[in-house]
This record gives C-alpha cells, structure tokens and sequence, in this order.
C-alpha cells in the first residue's frame, strides 16, 4: 500500500496545482511519527527543504607547493567527472603574480592543474593572501541532447506522487524538475541512461546527515548527470568510476534521507556555469504503464 505521505501529496497537488502544500509532523505517546495535511494537537509545520548536499572538498583540493622562488597553487580533482572550478586571492600583501580577477578552469576527470604562481615581491619578507576554491560537477560548455528515459524501476505499476515544480518540495534550482514516484521498499532501480557512475552513498540509514539519502550520480556523454536518490542501505551495487548501460542494476529503493515515504527521487541536472541545476526531461512512457521498462528478452 503507498504510504499516506505519497497520496496525500498526489491528491492535493494535482486537485490544486495553485495551491500552497502544509504538511504537519507529530509523534504520539508511542514515538511513532505522522504526517498528515490536518493539525491536530501538538503537530508542527513540517518544513522540507530540498538540499542535495555533495560536498566536493575532499575530492577537489587546492593544494599549494612552495619553492625556492615562492608558492604554486595547483587543484587536483579525483572525481571520475570533469569540474568547473573558480579560485579567489583576496588580501593579498607582498606577492607577485596574484591574478586581479578570479581564475575559472574546467578540469578533466581525475586531473590537476597549475592556476599561478607567486613570488614575493619584496624577497626575505613573507607573503600573505587569502585563497578560495569554488567548484560544481559538470562542463558547463555541453549542450543537453534530446532524450527519452526508459522509466528507472523494475516492478509496479507505481504513481507518481510529485512532478517538475511541485509545491511541496520541488522548488529549488537544483530540484525543480525531478519526480517522485511512490514505491515499495527494496524495488530494484536500473540505469534509464548509460554513462559513468561519478557518485555514490551507500551507508545512511534512516534520516541521516544527507537530505538525499543514499544516491547514484551517472553522468551522460552529453553532460548531464542523472541522480538516483533516497536508495535502501547497503544497496548500491555500482562503483564510481563505473560504465553502466541503459537497464544496469544500480540499487534498491528505499525511504533514507528526508523522505516522508519509502520512493525514487530522480532527477536530470546539469552545471549552468558554477551551478547546478536541474532540468526538465521526460520518460519514454507514462510513469503507470506497463512493461515499464523495455530489455530484450524481458524479464
């Protein structure tokens, strides 16, 4: 049975489309917690804010080398997915070769590079400067092709319970266009497009620390990046760096993260230019049809 979360918000948006979504959470005697549209005693507005959070620190550093001559500053990505990165000197004191503007590359996978080097400009006395590292998934110089996604599930027929600008929770740049689809834990997820598995989560259990749950990233030929998100503990089978085809085994489904119900969160992103966004697409046939997803042979 579809959990009420996933009812209700398939009721109220698609009578509404206008319509301002309250949800309320409240937890019994018993530490049971409910969402529900009503408030009832002691129920709080349950506010759902749509970050994917994938921090790139640990895989895009700045590192700085220093020599006879003065310091180096290169960035190393280790990512399996070229990055879009721009670096910032602010109070700068007694350095030569400090850009006057902020630097951006475009780095490829698994690569590092030179940005500058400074000398001091007075030698014997120090150098000080303050340095800052921005960077997004994606070549923001690809253009999106045109393409229809083979719906990402084995099983159902499943509904879908949030599309592209839901009031709920698809409101954010990043979010926009995704779609949830209400489905039973442990449903197995495929790939809907073949590409490079760049990120992966694996470990979260329940709410957790990342609004995403445990996730799949792929990245396409034509740089954008299909996002697989709220998967079951311990069920991610890909590895990054991995090459999937259309129909490969990625995961199971499940309810981690800040998911009201057990569902797929999928999602077409792509950088804009130091951001990342999500775009619209659209599957190959209606979310409830069936087969669901076309392999020769079949099931």
């Amino acid at each position: 049975m579809l959990p009420r979360i996933a009812v209700l918000l398939a009721a109220l948006l698609l009578a509404s489309p206008s319509m301002a979504l309250t949800i309320y959470k409240y937890v019994d005697a018993n530490g049971v917690v409910t969402y529900s549209d009503k408030a009832v005693a002691g129920a709080q507005v349950f506010v759902f804010r749509d970050r994917m959070i994938e921090r790139l620190d640990t895989v895009v550093k700045l590192e700085t080398v220093k020599h006879e001559g003065g310091e180096t500053l290169k960035v190393r990505n280790d990512l399996y997915a070229p990055v879009q990165i721009e670096l910032r000197l602010d109070n700068v004191q007694n350095a030569v070769g400090a850009p006057d503007k902020p630097i951006h590359w475009v780095l490829p996978p698994r690569s590092s590079i030179r940005l500058v080097s400074l000398a001091p400009a007075e030698p014997g006395k120090p150098m000080s400067y303050k340095s800052k590292l921005r960077s997004v998934l994606g070549d923001p110089r690809l253009v999106p092709l045109s393409y229809a996604y083979p719906l990402p599930w084995r099983g159902g027929p499943f509904k879908l319970t949030q599309g592209a600008n839901g009031k709920y929770s698809h409101f954010t740049p990043k979010g926009r266009y995704a779609q949830d689809i209400a489905m039973p834990e442990g449903t197995p997820i495929v790939a809907a497009r073949g590409g490079v598995v760049v990120k992966t989560e694996n470990h979260q259990s329940g709410r957790g620390n990342n609004p995403s749950g445990n996730f799949v990233r792929i990245l396409h030929d034509d740089g954008t990046m299909g996002v697989y998100l709220h998967l079951m503990r311990g069920s991610v089978m890909v590895q990054e760096g991995q090459q999937v085809a259309v129909g490969t085994p990625l995961a199971r489904s499940g309810n981690t993260g800040n998911s009201t119900g057990p569902h797929l969160h999928f999602v077409i992103q792509r950088n804009v230019g130091l951001a990342l966004e999500s775009i619209p697409f659209d599957f190959a046939r209606p979310v409830g049809s069936l087969p669901n997803f076309a392999v020769a042979g079949g099931e």
